[in-house]
């Protein structure tokens, strides 16, 4: 039995802990935290994350595929959550897309809140204790500034997700609710834009503490012992060597941003710009009446070793699925094309006539004509004269500018769907004025042998979205247009000889 001194100093120690809970012992050992609280390991490089999230008020986190950038950070905010005293902290968190935010960051933070039996309840994207909300995860609209307002607690943690793809104005405002001292913030994502305000932020000088994941620290590339259950999660040696068979090797936008961890850089003369493709295959949210209009592109593969027939689908602006075959027989091809029309519900399909591709549009043509099919079978001949010849040579040409250099420049068009072998073949093209200053891209030969393989699948995309006469942006007016019953307003694109 205490003593009534004793007693007296219990009751007065309660209130104070009351009044200054007494410092979690994991506060200063992330990784500690999670072997104790979740049964998980932390390999050095997530120590090295949760470290500076412990010690700085801004950390900037760029990093190569496959080495659990999301799960460390979904790790941060419970371990920030659990180390505070219950009510003092709150996480906030954001990703370029809603399904981002939801399937991705909480799905790893609701397993952690499981497996460590964490106080409160925590649903797909908030995390409540009792009736008080300490943490969720929103996807606000681009330029809503608002959206972050009205948080206040004493300790914040803002984590933001594929942090290549959230814009200027999100960053203002997430960084608003960091202002005091004991608050932070933690940006990560892979680096493949480097126009992006996440390429800013992690340039020397800018106040964050910037931290690099290659695929050389994976400790499948190093002599860090694991758990054999990790090993199997993490980048290896089988993703490197696809990439390279994919032709997405050293040197290309893909390796640099996904292996090496690091932001690749523009080519002055690449014909479309690997930051704006990387802009462009980030998720965009669309209404599903946006996507009702479905469209082919048919590259036809050629004589070349190597060279594939691809088969490309356009859902309104979103590039879609792919469909391939190594056959370069015309009535192959146009039986591959029939199965594509009736799986997709194409309405359109856009061939290229020359050579074989000629005859595939020859057999489609009589399909529809036995009631095969009910598309429209457009013979696109790129070697044929631009329909602007001031500004180009051919209408390949035209093609690559148009639809694929201002779209992707433009982000009219959503090529999150796309995979890293057709994003690399995007960027490869060069382009140079010929000699009455119009825009002239390299034949495809000299892509191919630079590339290791022709340029098919991005080909086949860009015709898939060609409007005939004219860029996507007129050809989206026009579908928009017959909906309302009004002309179309003609757009020129700029002529951007240096651009």
């Amino acid at each position: 039995m205490l003593s009534p001194l004793q007693s007296e100093d219990a009751f007065f120690s309660a209130l104070a802990n009351q009044a200054d809970p007494p410092e979690s012992p994991y506060r200063q050992d992330p990784a500690l935290w999670a072997k104790d609280r979740v049964g998980e390991h932390f390999w050095s490089k997530q120590v090295e994350i949760a470290g500076s999230v412990r010690d700085h008020r801004r950390t900037a986190v760029k990093s190569c595929h496959g080495v659990g950038k999301s799960f460390t950070a979904a790790r941060c905010a419970a371990w920030w959550l659990d180390i505070h005293p219950p009510g003092e902290a709150f996480v906030v968190t954001t990703a370029p897309t809603f399904p981002q935010v939801r399937a991705i960051l909480w799905r790893e933070i609701g397993r952690a809140h499981r497996k460590g039996k964490l106080p409160g309840r925590v649903n797909q994207t908030e995390w409540w204790l009792g009736e008080e909300l300490v943490a969720f995860g929103r996807k606000p609209s681009d330029y809503d500034e608002s959206a972050f307002q009205g948080i206040h607690a004493r300790y914040v943690l803002v984590i933001i997700d594929e942090a290549c793809g959230i814009p200027d104005q999100l960053w203002i405002a997430a960084g608003a609710l960091v202002t005091n001292a004991e608050s932070a913030i933690l940006a990560i994502g892979n680096p493949d834009d480097p126009t992006s305000h996440f390429a800013k932020v992690c340039q020397p000088g800018s106040g964050w503490n910037v931290l690099r994941i290659q695929a050389a620290d994976s400790p499948n590339f190093t002599d860090e012992v694991v758990p054999d259950s990790l090993g199997p999660l993490l980048i290896s040696q089988n993703y490197l060597d696809d990439l390279i068979a994919d032709g997405c090797g050293p040197g290309t936008p893909i390796w640099t941003s996904k292996v090496d961890g690091d932001f690749p850089e523009d080519s002055e003369d690449s014909a479309v710009r690997a930051s704006s493709v990387a802009k462009c295959r980030i998720a965009k949210e669309f209404d599903p009446e946006a996507l009702v209009t479905v469209e082919l592109g048919v590259d036809v593969g050629g004589s070349e070793k190597g060279d594939q027939t691809v088969i490309r689908e356009r859902r309104g602006n979103r590039a879609g699925r792919r469909w391939g075959l190594r056959s370069a027989e015309s009535e192959v091809v146009a039986d591959a094309v029939l199965a594509a029309i009736i799986e997709s519900g194409a309405t359109r399909v856009k061939i290229d006539s020359i050579g074989i591709g000629w005859g595939v549009a020859g057999h489609l043509n009589r399909m529809a004509q036995d009631g095969k099919h009910a598309a429209t079978i457009v013979k696109v001949n790129v070697g044929s004269a631009s329909t602007r010849p001031d500004r180009y040579p051919k209408l390949r040409d035209e093609i690559w500018w148009e639809v694929g250099r201002l779209q992707s420049e433009n982000g009219s068009w959503d090529l999150s769907e796309i995979d890293d072998r057709t994003a690399v073949e995007l960027s490869a093209p060069k382009w140079a004025p010929d000699a009455a200053g119009r825009i002239k891209i390299e034949p495809k030969k000299e892509t191919r042998e630079r590339l290791g393989r022709s340029p098919d699948d991005a080909d086949a995309l860009l015709l898939a979205f060609y409007s005939g006469g004219g860029s996507f942006s007129d050809y989206a007016a026009q579908l928009a247009a017959e909906k309302t019953g009004s002309p179309p307003e003609p757009s020129l694109p700029q002529f951007a000889r240096s651009a």
